[in-house]
């Protein structure tokens, strides 16, 4: 079945123009996709490699070698006076779940003992050479892999070192990359290394959704004549990107668009200097795309528009964009000066006053009815901290992450699997040592050894796991007493960052009035759960037993849900119980239930007068009873510097 085309993909103007200047330059870094599900991110990528040009490869080359200019470290070269043939461009795509050996290739280590050679196993990353690379929800991809594919990006070339064995290959190709951020974001390092971004949305106009779905219909009735009524203009652009290379190298960048480039990324304040560099480049390559050889204003507008939105990010959980206002005034920022004699329009003039912010919930809390007939409140956060870091106890085997120990397939090497593992890395010593007592029966003779499949051992490696961070958080009106509920929101937003940057899974279960909901299911979007916390109300009594109940039901489902996945719940409370009959016995009860989870009580009682009840339930919960005060890893530092200093 032939593909949807290229140019029967209706709107996404600025997706569709950030595949073709990647596809004219590889060098401006690929292209990020950001958007919901069902917005043609997939459709158009898979549509885009009809549409580049053919490439001559050397005959036999598993590595795609350019018979023109073969990669003179290519393992299977030389290829001096190879024959060619050529062939269309490829689409290679990643899977979420491929293990690095399958990315990167691998070495056949039983030929490396037994014959003394280097027999290199080619991975994705070789097929993809002079192509496309795609990698569908990359934000699920663990980040050692996403960092091999971005170095691999930038430097063309992939390098794989197995047991002091190193083999080099060549590796260019566009690397593309879809994502629905309501599954969690890439880390602002990894986001960086994409050159250019595009936020997809579907659109909300009725008649182009009709002609979304027409199209659709029609190519599922008969995909083969679909395709014909739009090959000629798939052929067009097709001949049009295929001009732009051509006339790519030619293109000048004169020192006022460079200029231009720099007064953006300074007034937008991105880290580093490759947001000028990728900036640059799409400029050129727009210029190409426009049948320009110099680059002006219009393209260095564009570029910047394209490569800028995901590097101003300060935070994880600020949302990705750029001010139009602010780019327009920067491009105008970068024009020589006229001097005092120019008159034009925009002489002397001054920038238009922002509008003042609007008033924050913190400065005016708005309240309204609860469940207990008082006021509820919503309290804004304050500023977020460096917080402890809190681990699961235990070795687990969950998926990779940075915040507990685990068994994983990469990390130092702690030993050797069983001889019933199969997968992972070969262990070298360990191999040798399991062959070597059977080489006089094998008939072993001369250099090298008589290695059999079930000979060869893996290593057992240590490392660390994502974790599942369950927030309980008490929402009543004891904790919005004295704006307590600030620093409680302080507290847990700087753990979810510490969330974020480990990896983790987070959910959260809020309880008030006289019930507990879960607010957030667990998910890897921390900026989804800090949304919600932002805008948590507080009042009523506290219902602690249906807050631990709820959480317990919660761990219940996800250890059937993702049971690599080991548990961190993290209870918010001043420990009272005032909501129902009983409340103090049903909490105590519930807290039996979590028994074996690892959990942090964050003790947020306050006053002269305290009746230490959150240490009371820490005890019972056999959880780590931390006071809100000491959730800062400074904190606990000037802790340590005090107890060192009294013992010293």
């Amino acid at each position: 079945m032939k593909p949807y085309p290229f140019t029967a993909v209706v709107g996404l103007p600025d997706l569709r123009l950030a595949l073709v200047l990647s596809s004219i330059s590889p060098a401006v870094g690929g292209v990020l996709v950001r958007g919901e599900k069902g917005t043609a991110k997939s459709t158009m990528v898979r549509a885009l490699a009809g549409l580049l040009p053919g490439v001559d490869v050397v005959d036999g080359c598993r590595f795609s070698c350019d018979p023109a200019a073969p990669d003179p470290l290519c393992p299977d070269g030389p290829h001096d006076g190879a024959k060619a043939h050529r062939r269309p461009a490829k689409l290679v795509e990643l899977p979420v779940g491929a293990a690095e050996d399958r990315v990167i290739g691998s070495l056949h280590l039983e030929r490396a003992l037994a014959e003394g050679v280097t027999d290199f196993q080619p991975g994705l990353l070789a097929a993809a050479h002079r192509g496309l690379l795609y990698v569908d929800e990359v934000n699920l991809l663990h980040d050692h892999l996403v960092d091999t594919l971005l170095d691999a990006a930038a430097m063309g070339r992939a390098t794989v070192e197995r047991e002091g064995v190193s083999v080099s290959h060549a590796a260019r190709f566009v690397l593309i990359g879809t994502m629905n951020p309501e599954e969690g974001e890439l880390r602002p390092q990894l986001l960086d290394r994409f050159g250019l971004t595009v936020e997809v949305a579907s659109s909300r106009d009725p008649e182009q959704r009709v002609e979304v779905v027409r199209r659709r219909l029609a190519y599922e009735a008969d995909p083969d004549a679909f395709a014909a009524q739009y090959a000629d203009e798939d052929a067009q652009l097709a001949a049009d990107i295929e001009a732009a290379q051509r006339l790519l190298p030619a293109v000048k960048l004169p020192d006022e668009a460079l200029r231009q480039i720099a007064e953006i990324c300074a007034s937008f304040e991105v880290d580093g200097m490759r947001a000028d560099i990728v900036t640059a480049r799409a400029a050129v390559a727009h210029a190409a795309w426009a049948g320009r050889d110099e680059v002006t204003t219009d393209d260095v507008r564009v570029a910047a528009r394209l490569a800028l939105p995901h590097r101003r990010r300060r935070n994880p959980f600020d949302a990705p964009g750029i001010s139009e206002e602010q780019l327009e005034q920067a491009l105008q920022d970068a024009q020589p000066d006229p001097g005092p004699e120019d008159d034009g329009p925009g002489s002397g003039s001054t920038p238009p006053e922002a509008p003042e912010p609007p008033q924050s919930s913190e400065n005016a809390p708005q309240a309204e009815p609860n469940q207990s007939g008082g006021q509820q409140k919503t309290v804004g956060a304050g500023e977020t901290f460096k917080a402890r870091v809190f681990r699961v106890k235990g070795m687990g085997e969950g998926e990779r992450g940075r915040r507990s120990r685990a068994i994983t397939d990469s990390g130092r090497t702690i030993g050797v699997q069983p001889a019933s593992v199969h997968e992972g890395r070969p262990h070298l010593v360990a191999t040798v040592k399991a062959a070597a007592p059977h080489q006089k029966a094998r008939g072993r003779d001369g250099a090298g050894l008589k290695l059999r499949p079930e000979d060869v051992r893996y290593a057992l490696r240590e490392g660390r796991e994502g974790n599942l961070v369950l927030f309980c958080v008490d929402a009543s009106g004891s904790m919005g007493a004295k704006a307590r509920m600030r620093e409680v929101k302080s507290a847990v937003l700087s753990l979810l960052l510490d969330a974020y940057q480990r990896r983790d899974k987070v959910g959260l279960v809020t309880f008030r009035g006289a019930a507990a909901e879960l607010a957030l299911p667990p998910t890897i979007s921390v900026d989804a759960a800090a949304s919600r916390l932002e805008g948590l109300p507080t009042g009523g009594r506290t219902p602690l037993a249906e807050g631990l109940l709820e959480a317990a039901r919660v761990l219940r489902v996800e250890e059937i849900r993702d049971p690599r996945r080991r548990p961190l719940l993290v209870v918010v409370t001043d420990g009272r119980a005032t909501s129902g009959p009983d409340a103090v016995a049903r909490a105590q009860a519930a807290a039996g239930l979590l028994a074996g989870v690892t959990t942090i009580v964050m003790d947020c009682e306050s006053g002269k007068m305290r009746l230490g009840l959150a240490a009371d339930l820490a005890a019972r919960l056999g959880a780590e009873h931390v006071p809100l005060a000491d959730v800062a890893a400074e904190s606990l530092a000037a802790a340590v510097r005090a107890r060192t200093g009294k013992a010293a």
